[in-house]
């Protein structure tokens, strides 16, 4: 069994410089999952908040399983991320001192079928910064373009 990507963040390489990546677990309910594997979920607008020494993601958007009957669980509710508790008291001194933000890169199924979830260490870039990034993509498309036209 590969890893299968459920959801990506798209926004976040546009809006922030990512300085650090880690691989969680996250606490679901069972009709969460069941959503999860028909990939309905977004993380585009999702951050996570450092709580009593714990790590919870909001605006985590995860369809609710139509076909659930009992649980019937809330769209974007806080979810509870699990990480070793070094890797939690480091976050916690990077986002206090250093006043990074915690957003989520993707979400997928690993090789034995959990749910983890990218959480990245992440800057906000300045407007001055996305223009520089624009502007170097457009010189690499062109490039490759030209490369390409030569090589015909």
């Amino acid at each position: 069994m590969e890893e299968r990507a459920i959801t990506t963040n798209r926004k976040l390489f546009r809006d922030y410089e990512v300085l650090e990546t880690l691989e969680c677990g996250i606490e679901l309910k069972g009709s969460e999952v069941k959503s999860l594997r028909d990939a309905k979920a977004t993380i585009d607008d999702a951050f996570a908040r450092v709580e009593d020494s714990q790590i919870i993601l909001y605006n985590c958007h995860i369809t609710p399983y139509e076909k659930a009957s009992y649980f019937k669980t809330e769209a974007t509710r806080p979810r509870r991320l699990l990480l070793h508790r070094n890797q939690i008291k480091r976050l916690i001194g990077q986002v206090a001192q250093r006043g990074y933000t915690l957003a989520p890169m993707k979400m997928y199924f690993n090789k034995r079928g959990l749910v983890k979830v990218a959480l990245s260490l992440v800057s906000g870039k300045k407007f001055f910064d996305r223009r520089q990034d624009i502007k170097k993509r457009d010189e690499e498309r062109e490039m490759r373009r030209a490369s390409r036209a030569r090589n015909r």
